[in-house]
């Protein structure tokens, strides 16, 4: 075991930096990491707060659509129990909106919520399959935020 005088000064920045960045990863997850999650079985209620047009445009399969505007309202109605591990998304990293209901569930008492960083775009930009009004499929993953297949 290092000795103390070896290892880095923990100054209140570092503290609060080490506080701040281990927040967003018990509250963020990424695309690929979702994905996965969903591979294993552990599978969060993702659920979808874009209005009714974007999300016939295109949607995370399985996930479950309530608009932002309706989700206090409907909140006890989709989501099972407060305990229930819940992932909320909007379009991408340009929009808040699932910043704003990860917010709404919380203060209605829901625990076990994150917000999936990079929304919809970054999902799709993965390659990860799509839902659409006329079917499901998959775009090439985009090699800017995915590794291109060799």
């Amino acid at each position: 075991m290092p000795s103390t005088s070896t290892l880095p000064t923990q100054t209140p920045t570092t503290l609060a930096a080490r506080d701040f960045f281990a927040a967003k990863l018990a509250y963020e997850t990424d695309p690929s990491d979702l994905a996965a999650d969903r591979a294993a079985g552990r599978d969060p209620l993702v659920l979808d707060v874009r209005s009714h047009a974007a999300w016939a445009q295109g949607r995370i399969p399985g996930a479950v659509h309530v608009p932002n505007d309706e989700l206090a309202a409907r909140a006890a109605d989709v989501v099972p129990t407060p305990d229930t591990a819940v992932v909320v998304y909007c379009w991408g990293p340009g929009c808040n909106g699932s910043t704003r209901a990860a917010l709404t569930l919380t203060l209605l008492g829901y625990s076990n919520v994150r917000e999936l960083i990079g929304g919809f775009e970054y999902w799709a930009r993965e390659g990860l399959a799509v839902v659409t009004d006329s079917g499901r499929g998959r775009r090439a993953p985009d090699p800017l935020t995915a590794p291109a297949s060799s």
